[in-house]
C-alpha cells in the first residue's frame, strides 16, 4: 500500500521556522504605518496596507484588525488583533477593549454562516512562554472546530491538515462580508 502524499507548501516556512515579513505595496515600499506602528510586525502592515487580499486581511475598522492566521491550527484560524500594536491588556483604551470583542464576536459570526463549524477555541496568548508567536502585538486566536477534526495526523505525527488553501477562504469570507455587510447572524 502507497501513501498518498499530503500537499501543503504553505506550511513550509512555518517548518523551516522562517519570520513572515512580506513588502508593503509595490507602489509604496516605505509603510505608512499608524504613529506606534512597527515596520517588521506583519499586524501593523495588515492595520494599513491596501493589500487585502494578498495579507488576507478579512475586515478591519479604526481600532481593529482581523487576517487569517498564515500558519493555522485548522481551517478557518483567524487571529483578531487591534490596530494599534500594544502587547499588554492593560494597554488597551476602554474604546480598543470593546472595539475587539465586538470584532471577536462579528468573526464568529462570519465563521458560522460561511464555515459552519461546530464550535470554536477563542483566546490569547500573553508572553512568549505562554505561547506567543507575536509578543509584541496582542491578538486573539479564533479557530474553528468540527466533531472529529483531530485526527491521527495531529496526535502521531504533530501534523494539522488545512483542507482550504488562505486565499479561496478570503474568498469566501469577502463574498460573506459583502453580502449584508458581514454583520447578519
Amino acid at each position: 500500500m502507497t501513501a498518498d502524499p499530503l500537499w501543503a507548501p504553505w506550511r513550509i516556512g512555518f517548518v523551516l521556522g522562517e519570520k513572515e515579513n512580506r513588502p508593503l505595496d509595490a507602489e509604496d515600499p516605505v509603510p505608512k504605518l499608524l504613529p506606534d506602528g512597527k515596520g517588521d510586525c506583519f499586524l501593523c502592515q495588515s492595520a494599513v496596507t491596501g493589500q487585502l487580499r494578498a495579507r488576507h486581511v478579512v475586515a478591519r475598522d479604526e481600532q481593529t484588525v482581523s487576517v487569517l492566521n498564515l500558519y493555522p491550527y485548522n481551517n478557518g484560524h483567524l487571529l483578531v488583533a487591534p490596530r494599534r500594536h500594544v502587547a499588554r491588556l492593560d494597554e488597551l483604551t476602554g474604546l480598543e477593549a470593546v472595539a475587539l470583542t465586538e470584532a471577536v464576536t462579528r468573526s464568529v459570526c462570519l465563521l458560522e454562516r460561511v464555515m459552519q463549524p461546530e464550535g470554536f477555541n477563542i483566546g490569547l496568548n500573553l508572553g512568549r512562554v505562554a505561547g506567543a508567536g507575536l509578543p509584541g502585538h496582542l491578538h486573539w486566536h479564533i479557530v474553528p472546530r468540527w466533531n472529529g477534526d483531530t485526527n491521527f495526523m495531529a496526535v502521531l505525527g504533530q501534523t494539522n491538515v488545512i483542507p482550504q488553501s488562505l486565499d479561496t477562504l478570503w474568498d469566501l469570507l469577502q463574498e460573506e462580508v459583502g453580502r449584508e455587510g458581514g454583520n447578519r447572524r
